[in-house]
């Protein structure tokens, strides 16, 4: 199986090296590495030349965005005729023998448009927390809800799938892999990696996306309502169960941003935004961890991140 990764990589030098690396260090080795550098004002393009190897490429555009360096990886990729896809950001790395792992798995699982492994978070201090196991199967009704995927890095897509889905939304800012996941959903089913061995690590660093925008309930929104209003989603599902699920991703979202107002010390206001996600979909398992809450342990542990 060829591999084609594609990092989307904004001033990101101090991390790109490392990631790279971890391609470098595969014990698949059937691979090409499309590194796009999204107008980044620091030496991000000076540190993925730097590698000789001609499995690697740099492409570089002026800055448009993360979807639209990903639909030019994807691009710039098929002259090496990938049979899949996996999207690694420039400041996360791939565990040694991931792209064996995730290819393995879809041997077992021809039918599958995905196949996925479980991620770490690594903090500044190197302390690793385990992923939940991944879900497989038929993950629609589930992705309407959350996105069950920390990014990319921990999914290798079929080339035919990445076709059939179309290009990421480079209208969308935040969110923007969450919504590309539910058309993939569509096209046919996950599998995954049957380990608890991480195959991605993903760094905790402030100035992330998934840092900065994860406390804003604006900043969810664009995406969900381009999840939920997407007409082939309605007519699988039928339009009266969507509602339904919107009322339930509003509230996941609601937790999501109180977890993380909570995790970046502002208690008050992320307890009201958990009680508003509680109201709103009632889970007994979520009182249970409101008490978490105000330990600031668990998912509510602070970030020790990387500059």
């Amino acid at each position: 199986m060829r591999i084609a990764i594609i990092i989307p990589a904004f001033n990101v030098a101090p991390f790109l090296g490392e990631a790279i690396r971890s391609a470098l260090a595969q014990t698949h080795t059937n691979w090409s590495l499309m590194v796009v550098d999204d107008g980044s004002t620091d030496a991000t393009a000076t540190v993925a030349a730097s590698f000789q190897d001609k499995r690697i490429h740099l492409i570089q555009q002026d800055n448009a965005g993360v979807s639209a360096a990903r639909n030019r990886g994807i691009r710039h990729a098929e002259a090496t005729a990938p049979d899949a896809f996996l999207f690694l950001d420039g400041d996360d790395w791939l565990a040694p023998n991931a792209l064996e792992r995730l290819a393995d798995a879809f041997d077992s699982a021809p039918w599958a448009v995905a196949a996925c492994g479980r991620c770490a978070r690594v903090t500044a201090d190197g302390t690793t927390h385990l992923s939940p196991a991944p879900h497989d199967g038929c993950l629609l009704e589930r992705l309407l809800i959350r996105n069950l995927f920390a990014n990319g890095g921990h999914l290798l897509i079929r080339r035919q799938a990445v076709h059939a889905a179309g290009d990421f939304r480079s209208d969308l800012s935040y969110g923007e892999d969450w919504e590309y996941w539910t058309r993939l959903a569509l096209l046919g089913e996950f599998v995954s990696v049957r380990s608890r061995t991480p195959v991605l690590f993903v760094r905790e660093r402030a100035g992330s996306a998934m840092l900065t925008k994860a406390m804003d309930p604006a900043a969810y929104r664009p995406a969900l309502d381009a999840i939920h209003r997407n007409p082939a989603i309605a007519t699988r599902l039928g339009g009266s169960r969507l509602p339904h699920l919107r009322r339930r991703a509003d509230a996941e979202m609601a937790w999501a941003v109180g977890r993380e107002l909570i995790r970046h010390g502002q208690q008050r206001a992320g307890q009201r935004w958990l009680g508003r996600s509680i109201a709103g979909a009632p889970s007994i398992r979520r009182m249970m961890l409101i008490g978490l809450s105000w330990l600031r342990i668990g998912p509510f542990r602070p970030y020790r991140t990387a500059a």
